[in-house]
């Protein structure tokens, strides 16, 4: 099988996928991995064998551009040279340490990185493994700052699958079968989706202000309970929905007058995926806390809470047995991944890079729009896009199935692509940040065609 020799190469089917050799895979993980992780069918799933750039190339020799990043992970590309031999030069020296007693070098220089390029004022941070488990630390930080249990959240979140993280997520799929164990008081406000309001929001000419005076009222209720507020700056899962202007300063404002820990999860939106470092940049919010993922590290499993030290403050000084911690903190390959990561962010300018190609996007998609019915709502910003698939345009009736068609249709055309949002009904656009002119064309017109073909 032939490698992938610089990553911005257009697709190339030679067979129909799944092919038979991802068929045989699917047949073999049927039986040893729990049902509930991959979805089996007649047009899913492929097998990855290789990645670099904006390529994916499958076992069966398919190449593909990946319109997913793989989950928003790989901002600098797939397999990128520099963070691979990062990754390699790490492991020639240090594949593990004792993170949180005899800690490795290279987590002191991440550690001083993210405070350079996080907002000013946060400067200290918690490593982990996961975007879930920076959320856990946010929560549990907020905790001990605040003295309160209580979080509010919000309607479309995404913050992910533990325990704490569920509790604040949004959607009955998700939580339902582990309500009984979710024990964190939570009150849950409406997020101003300017798309699809949800009921309380319906009607008014404000929705961010509506919305506003909903969390301030139940921030006012709450007011012995609720310690921390917690909110993706753009709902990455949730359907790529942009809040309205002034949204994010109003709840700063809101925390602030009352005291509330803000955490910010940007686990999904940071490192130049809209066109700034940070989501919440654009509307120039500093959060007191700042969840981190995905792209941090471009490879390997690493993420991170950073924060104000003054919020950070609240933890007791260790003495020897960390009250919050893990076996593989500060994991040395994770840490070097992602220096190499946020180098290459930097150098190649890649979020001045989505920046600009949002801007060519938009003006394509909206095209789009205006030309097939079934689009209702062209959303995102930087390279984080969102096509809202309807069945009635005037309506708004989400069509789950035409997201699923349109996603299989892709992948026959050599395009990997997701359906998010609360009805899974929202074709999302998330390439790496270094994909080509050429590529981002391709993508288009098969977009189209596939929009044509269902």
């Amino acid at each position: 099988m032939k490698e992938l020799p610089a990553g911005n190469l257009l697709p190339r089917i030679t067979v129909t996928p799944p092919g038979p050799r991802s068929r045989a895979l699917a047949t073999v993980l049927r039986d040893y991995e729990s049902p509930n992780i991959t979805q089996i069918s007649d047009s899913s799933p492929i097998f990855w064998h290789e990645a670099r750039g904006a390529n994916v190339l499958d076992v069966d020799g398919n190449v593909y551009i990946d319109m997913s990043a793989g989950f928003g992970v790989a901002a600098a590309g797939h397999r990128n040279a520099k963070v691979t031999q990062a990754i390699q030069r790490q492991l020639d020296r240090l594949a593990h340490g004792l993170g949180d007693v005899h800690p490795p070098d290279i987590k002191v220089q991440l550690l001083k990185r993210l405070a350079q390029i996080t907002p000013a004022g946060l400067s200290q941070t918690i490593l982990a493994s996961s975007g879930s488990e920076a959320v856990e630390a946010a929560l549990k930080t907020a905790r001990l700052a605040s003295g309160k249990a209580g979080v509010l959240c919000f309607t479309g979140a995404y913050h992910g699958l533990t325990y704490g993280a569920l509790a604040v997520t949004d959607g009955h799929t998700f939580r339902a079968p582990f309500a009984d164990q979710l024990g964190i008081p939570i009150a849950r406000a409406p997020f101003p989706d300017p798309y699809r309001p949800p009921p309380q929001l319906r009607g008014h000419t404000d929705p961010a202000g509506a919305a506003l005076e909903i969390v301030a009222q139940l921030l006012e209720s709450g007011r012995d309970q609720i310690g921390a507020l917690i909110v993706e700056p753009i709902q990455g899962r949730g359907g790529n929905v942009v809040p309205p202007a002034g949204f994010l300063r109003g709840l700063r404002d809101e925390c602030d007058r009352r005291g509330i820990v803000l955490i910010f999860d940007e686990v999904y939106t940071g490192f130049g995926r809209t066109g700034r470092w940070f989501a919440s940049e654009h509307e120039e919010v500093v959060p007191d806390l700042l969840c981190l993922g995905k792209a941090l590290s471009g490879a390997l499993p690493l993420s991170a809470c950073v924060g104000r030290p003054e919020t950070m403050a609240a933890w007791p000084t260790s003495s020897g047995a960390a009250i919050h911690t893990s076996t593989f903190l500060g994991h040395p390959p994770a840490c070097a991944a992602a220096l190499a990561e946020i180098d290459e962010i930097e150098s190649c300018d890649l979020a001045a890079r989505a920046a600009r190609l949002g801007e060519a996007l938009l003006p394509r998609l909206l095209e789009l729009q205006q030309r097939h019915p079934s689009i209702g709502h062209v959303r995102g910003r930087g390279l984080l896009w969102g096509l809202e698939l309807v069945s009635d345009r005037k309506d708004r009736q989400p069509d789950r199935q035409l997201a699923a068609r349109l996603t299989a249709s892709a992948l026959r055309r050599g395009l990997i692509l997701l359906a998010d949002g609360r009805d899974d009904n929202v074709l999302s656009l998330t390439p790496p940040l270094t994909i080509s002119d050429a590529q981002i064309e391709f993508s288009l017109v098969a977009l189209e065609d596939c929009l044509a073909e269902v």
